[in-house]
């Protein structure tokens, strides 16, 4: 349950900031059919770490984890405008962010950090992602 709180989470903040954005951006969520946009747009991913416990009896959930985004831009216009998204997204995104529902929450622990592009001949690529963590106890 609680990987998917950390992934509506994640990916809501993203969704609300891609939809006021000007011009918005349209974000390709994990195992949904979408019809990509000429412009740019951005890739959503949930990278799922090891679940640990921290605790002797056993009852706490370590949980770890990257979020990625790709952005995706047309090619052979320059890095200019992949990497000016992955400023907007660092602004985003900052180190120590934490989000909650409830009694939940998790923690943003490293900086968003830009990926080498990827370059082929329909897209310029630039991957960014920061790590997180959530800890949780049993009521």
């Amino acid at each position: 349950m609680s990987e998917k709180l950390i992934r509506t989470l994640y990916e809501g903040r993203l969704k609300t900031w891609a939809a006021a954005r000007v011009p918005a951006l349209v974000v390709a969520w994990e195992n949904v059919t979408m019809t990509p946009p000429t412009g740019a747009y951005l890739r959503a991913f949930l990278l799922r770490g090891d679940t640990t416990s921290r605790d002797l009896a056993g009852d706490n959930r370590h949980r770890v984890g990257v979020f990625q985004v790709s952005i995706s831009c047309p090619p052979n216009a320059g890095p200019g405008a992949g990497e000016s998204i992955a400023a907007e997204l660092d602004t985003l995104f900052p180190m120590n962010l934490v989000l909650t529902s409830g009694s939940f929450s998790v923690t943003q622990t490293s900086p968003l950090r830009t990926r080498p592009a990827i370059v082929d001949p329909d897209r310029y690529t630039v991957p960014v992602d920061f790590e997180y963590r959530a800890d949780t106890y049993p009521t």
